[in-house]
């Protein structure tokens, strides 16, 4: 670590304004559910991160207390609490109630910085119903308070520092004004912190839930990426020793590791400034063109193609590759939908060079390597010829034409795909009732017949003659893997509609998998949802009501018998047909075909009633892993998935 060099309030840059975020915080934080909670968490977090990227921290603490507030400490320089020489007050409050206020904006203080805009702290303390901080520096510990962003007090000095400490605490409630739910998920934060600690290899983050009997997890990775990838590829075969490329070109510093496996699947996760950039960027384009010229170039130069043979393309060089990505940039410039994709020109030839002259004289090092890389390379390059056979084969038929949808595809009347969406179905009995209950206009209906291919084990080849991929990909229209163009998409809300039974949730999985590995944006876009059907039916005399989960069941059984004379004589009966009780029948769906059209439209496919969930892709590292492990063939890591996650398993049916 660095010791303390010339850092107070006149480093502290203000670019002014802060009631905007209270009227509108989803323009702050993404959304005001469960996401923009945890985004909370890593604003403050990323202060920290701050400090330990420019050498002055190297421990960070999160607490989940009881009362679902939250606790951030780390052992970095402490906010200055000096006068600001501009806005005459504590830099310590001007950081915590201005808007764009912070040392981040100061190249002196930090070269580099890991928040995007700047907003930081300030935006919680605004969204939050109280929030204190504590700041250890220059021997002593310093104290202020909030009420929904509004101090109480001036910043004041409340006791002594132990010698050389130094550091942050920040301890806030999120304001129930304001956000749909307060309880925090500790594995949601504990997926960020890791991945934290894998892109910062000198780093200690601890996360402790006081709630839960001080369930505690500690990540610290001294191998840094090598070990991220590792975590990444646990489920599946490696081909060789992970490959690690550290250097810094025009004062850029980069960070790559990657292995092949005998997967299918392209793996590349990008980073920049510990931002996960979802959408790429120049970094990640520099990366892959580093990639293919220079494996190509080495296949050549050791005779390892064969003359007259099919040659390699950048797709065959990245099938069964595993990568993690991670770039440092003084000024990054973020652009693309989510704000999460590099824009930095220059960074791409950076990346490119570096990449480039450091993996040739990796694979000059490790012949053996290169050559199982090649191999595999060769292997990628005949599925996909075999692919582009029967693409043209099946184009002949028009299977993948847009033209010609599949036959069982009842499509809308509207063609806008802002107005249209799809309900993807299992089954045919549930197909035919949505097809009679569903809005005509806008609504159209694809049922599958059985379960459609695991694409996490074959080859592009295979899943092509798949008919019920086949289908899906047809009635999406805009194409798949590196052909997919979501833009293109024929439809706006992509909805899958399964039972709510063992099998049921298998479909969702491999349809989710398929949508995840081959047509990735459309998650990424915000176009995919999972339709929730309700569990069950509950009546009572004429009055029936939908019950989505147990705690709506146990809700609607309460408000009818609170409405009965004697409750305390009145029987309940659990049935899954229509039956006669003292009052109260409940029927529990088994399937979506047990419902006629009527009842489909009212509960699962009326946008006035009905509730769907949006999938988000919060962490594509941990959606990658996830798939890997239950659609793998490792058998050891589903089976630890399993017995670790069996306690929350609900309406298991047997």
């Amino acid at each position: 670590m660095k010791n303390q060099n010339d850092y107070s309030a006149k480093n502290i840059n203000v670019l002014k304004g802060l009631e905007a975020v209270k009227k509108r915080p989803a323009m702050y934080i993404g959304d005001v559910s469960m996401r923009g909670l945890h985004h909370l968490v890593n604003e403050v977090v990323d202060n920290s991160i701050d400090e330990a990227l420019v050498g002055y921290a190297d421990y960070i603490l999160i607490t989940i207390n009881k009362d679902e507030s939250i606790s951030i400490e780390d052992n970095g320089r402490g906010i200055p609490i000096d006068i600001h020489p501009e806005e005459k007050k504590s830099a310590l409050e001007v950081v915590m109630t201005v808007l764009h206020a912070g040392g981040k904006f100061d190249k002196t203080s930090y070269k580099v910085s890991g928040g995007l805009h700047g907003v930081g702290v300030s935006v919680v303390n605004a969204l939050s119903e109280w929030l204190k901080v504590e700041v250890k520096r220059d021997g002593k510990i310093y104290f202020q308070e909030y009420r929904r962003g509004v101090p109480l007090n001036p910043v004041k000095e409340i006791d002594k520092a132990k010698k050389n400490e130094s550091g942050t605490k920040v301890t806030f409630k999120p304001d129930e004004q304001i956000f749909k739910s307060l309880k925090f998920k500790f594995d949601t934060l504990a997926e960020r912190m890791r991945e934290l600690a894998y892109l910062n290899k000198n780093i200690t983050i601890k996360i402790v839930d006081v709630r839960n009997g001080g369930e505690e997890e500690i990540f610290h990775f001294k191998g840094g990426l090598i070990e991220f990838v590792k975590y990444l590829d646990e489920a599946r075969e490696p081909l060789h020793k992970t490959v690690y490329i550290e250097g810094e070109k025009d004062k850029t510093p980069i960070e790559v590791a990657f292995q092949y496996n005998n997967g299918y699947v392209e793996n590349i996760f990008s980073y920049v400034n510990n931002i996960n950039t979802h959408e790429g960027g120049t970094h990640l384009v520099g990366f892959k063109t580093a990639l293919t010229r220079t494996l190509n170039n080495y296949a050549y130069k050791n005779n390892l193609l064969k003359e007259g043979k099919i040659s390699l393309t950048g797709d065959d060089f990245r099938e069964g590759l595993t990568a993690v990505i991670s770039v440092k940039v003084a000024e990054p410039q973020f652009e693309g939908q989510t704000k999460t994709k590099l824009g930095n020109s220059e960074t791409k030839s950076t990346v490119e060079t570096l990449i480039g002259e450091k993996l040739s004289e990796f694979l000059e090092e490790n012949p053996s390597v290169g050559k199982k890389i090649i191999e595999k390379c060769l292997r990628a390059a005949e599925a996909r010829e075999a692919a582009r056979k029967a693409r043209d084969l099946a184009r002949r038929k028009n299977a993948l034409d847009s033209m010609n949808l599949p036959g069982k595809l009842a499509d809308c009347s509207i063609t806008d795909p802002e107005h249209c969406e799809i309900y993807i179905v299992e089954g045919d009995s549930a197909g035919g009732s949505a097809k009679q209950g569903r809005d005509r206009r806008f609504q159209a209906i694809l049922p599958l017949k059985g379960k459609i291919l695991n694409v996490e084990k074959a080859k592009i080849n295979k899943i092509l003659e798949n008919n019920e991929i086949k289908a899906i990909i047809s009635a999406i229209g805009a194409g798949l893997g590196a052909d997919f163009d979501a833009s293109k998409s024929r439809y706006g809300k992509i909805i899958l509609m399964t039972d709510a039974d063992v099998d049921g949730s298998h479909i969702r999985t491999l349809l989710l998998t398929f949508l995840y590995r081959h047509m990735k944006d459309l998650i990424t876009t915000g176009k995919v949802y999972i339709a929730q059907p309700p569990l069950y039916k509950i009546k009572k005399g004429k009055q029936e009501l939908y019950a989505y989960d147990e705690n709506e069941r146990e809700e609607i059984l309460k408000r009818f018998k609170s409405n009965g004379k004697d409750t305390s004589s009145e029987s309940v009966e659990e049935t899954t047909e229509e039956g006669s009780t003292k009052g109260i029948v409940i029927s529990r769906y088994k399937g979506l075909g047990e419902m006629n059209p009527e009842q489909l439209w009212e509960t699962t496919m009326n946008p006035e009633t009905r509730t769907v969930l949006q999938i988000t892709l919060e962490s594509a590292a941990t959606a990658d892993k996830i798939f890997e492990t239950l659609m793998g063939d490792a058998v050891e890591p589903r089976r630890e998935f399993i017995e670790k996650n069996a306690k929350y398993v609900r309406n298991l049916d047997v």
